[in-house]
């Protein structure tokens, strides 16, 4: 069993994800990270070079090839415009989309450019959020709102709501 966190970028999904693979026994493995080592460039070197178009295909390439079990998966904030990326994560896992307001957005991200954050020249982060949510609810097996800035709540949910599932799993296996 997988578990994929999709979300905004600042929504948490590194740092959930890390949490809840401790609390669960699981792996983690964040896909950016993942496109950084085939590239050997950061994020914003990437869409730099290549654009954002060409950003999308590598990040929808790794996404869609990555081959891992008993994993929380969290791949960044754009990788809902890869369609065989987000059909290959619903196979593979459950996916849960980490919701958070924009107001606390706005808190924990910085500069949307020097964060590696896929948008348009002019974009703000409310244009960004308005075009992604719909995408991110589609895909979507559970949606948890987060309603604070302190993680700990939210990794407690996931980890009351997935550790039943894995402890029947495992008995199984």
């Amino acid at each position: 069993m997988n578990i994929t966190l999709i979300g905004m970028p600042g929504s948490g999904k590194s740092t959930i994800g890390v949490l809840l693979a401790k609390r669960l026994g699981m792996e983690f493995v964040d896909t950016d990270l993942l496109i950084q080592k085939r590239e050997k460039r950061r994020l914003p070197e990437i869409i730099a070079q290549e654009g954002m178009e060409r950003f999308l295909e590598i990040e929808n390439e790794v996404n869609a090839s990555l081959d891992v079990e008993n994993t929380i998966i969290a791949p960044g904030g754009s990788a809902v415009y890869g369609r065989e990326a987000m059909e290959h994560f619903r196979k593979i896992s459950t996916v849960v989309y980490l919701k958070l307001s924009l107001r606390e957005l706005k808190k924990r991200l910085g500069d949307l450019k020097s964060r590696g954050v896929v948008c348009k020249e002019g974009e703000t982060l409310a244009d960004v959020m308005r075009e992604r949510a719909p995408l991110y609810e589609q895909y979507a097996d559970l949606i948890v709102v987060e309603k604070q800035y302190d993680v700990g709540p939210t990794v407690d949910e996931l980890r009351a709501h997935f550790e039943p599932i894995l402890g029947k799993l495992r008995a199984q296996a």
